[in-house]
């Protein structure tokens, strides 16, 4: 076979990978492009789109590379202008020093929020729809549905009425509007102490979703969809979003690549 042939056969496969770009050699593409926020929109709470006088959203040196720094300083969130569906997501995180208003002496915070759809704001005024990746000291790998997504989760129902991710668990599912609420919390805890880089990975195929922290899989999702007067439709693509929500927070090598299938070894941790 021609060799320019097979190439152009091998990006045209997995057509569900919307925003597709030529990949590298290892198949991932990076979103952030180690320079500036090309590819990503800003909304902050209050203040609208792709304006951000406080500098909410900044590239700043780490080292010998550079990083994406929220200050956390201003409720909202920063997207990419393509949608994505079918892939693995990868990147790194750690907590800065800083954090403002309700959330300061508290946990910090912030997410990663996925297939995320519709409009800006949607979600307490700053961010889209979507499945949240809940990135929050002690916390993370939690799972919140937010402004109408939700997800079928096996999970225990504790003492206190929270519900804890459990792949032995009864199915339950996770919607603002019913008597199970939104959010589910993951099983156990894989993040490092403050100030250390941590790895999340996210896998998402089809309708299911799976939570890796530090190599860790703390949570799987089945199911996923959004909720309109009732009405349930899949939710399985969308935008991805990191979070500002009142704590200084660094990404950095943030990157996808599209799958055809979830590996094994991961639905089976």
């Amino acid at each position: 076979m021609n060799r320019h042939y097979l190439v152009i056969l091998l990006l045209l496969a997995n057509t569900s990978f919307t925003g597709r770009e030529p990949a590298s050699r290892d198949n991932w593409i990076p979103l952030f492009n180690g320079k500036n926020l090309k590819g990503w929109d800003i909304y902050l709470k209050g203040v609208g789109l792709n304006t951000d006088p406080q500098h909410v959203f900044s590239v700043v040196s780490e080292g010998n590379e550079k990083v994406i720094r929220v200050s956390g300083e201003v409720t909202g969130g920063i997207s990419t202008t393509k949608e994505f569906a079918d892939y693995h997501l990868q990147l790194l995180f750690k907590w800065g020093s800083l954090s403002w208003g309700g959330k300061k002496g508290k946990h910090k915070d912030s997410g990663l929020l996925y297939h995320s759809v519709g409009p800006f704001g949607a979600d307490n005024g700053a961010w889209m729809r979507s499945q949240e990746f809940q990135v929050e000291e002690t916390n993370t790998g939690d799972y919140w549905g937010c402004a109408g997504a939700m997800a079928d989760i096996p999970a225990i129902k504790s003492n206190d009425s929270t519900y804890i991710y459990n792949p032995t668990g009864a199915l339950f599912s996770f919607r603002a509007d019913n008597s199970t609420g939104r959010h589910c919390i993951k099983q156990g805890d894989a993040e490092k102490h403050t100030g250390e880089w941590n790895t999340l990975d996210l896998y998402c195929h089809g309708d299911t979703a799976v939570h890796v922290v530090n190599g860790k899989t703390l949570m799987i999702l089945y199911h996923c969809g959004q909720v309109d007067n009732g009405k349930l439709t899949p939710l399985t693509k969308g935008k991805i979003q990191l979070q500002s929500e009142g704590a200084e927070v660094f990404y950095k090598q943030v990157r996808i690549q599209p799958i055809t299938q979830l590996p094994a070894e991961i639905l089976s941790k």
